[in-house]
């Protein structure tokens, strides 16, 4: 009786220890006792997220955002710059038509050359 009792102990160790070192098995239970009532994500439970909180969810994710918006500018600068505000825009006053003409180094010094 007592050789039983230890042939059955050491049976349920050796249990316990594979469900311990191979816990991709899963577990299995078909006792209806062992099924609870999950009250917290059931589809009649009401929201629980204040209003503090997603106000403080909303500004990091908008902050991750335009954090990731500098990293790929910073890290991709062949992508270029693209603005559609019209105060970034600049007035060109070397290349405008009512610029005056500028000549080159080149051009003087032939034309000094041959005056």
């Amino acid at each position: 009786n007592e050789r039983a009792a230890v042939l059955a102990e050491a049976a349920a160790m050796k249990k316990l220890a594979v469900d311990y070192l191979h816990p991709e098995v899963g577990v299995t239970s078909v006792d209806g006792a062992a099924f609870g009532r999950n009250y917290f994500s059931r589809a009649s439970a009401p929201d629980v997220e204040d209003a503090e909180l997603a106000n403080e969810r909303a500004a990091v994710l908008a902050e991750a955002a335009a954090m990731k918006k500098l990293a790929v500018d910073y890290l991709h600068p062949e992508v270029g710059v693209t603005s559609v505000d019209g105060a970034a825009f600049g007035r060109n006053y070397f290349s405008r038509a009512s610029a005056p003409d500028v000549e080159d180094a080149e051009l003087a010094n032939e034309r000094a050359a041959v005056l």
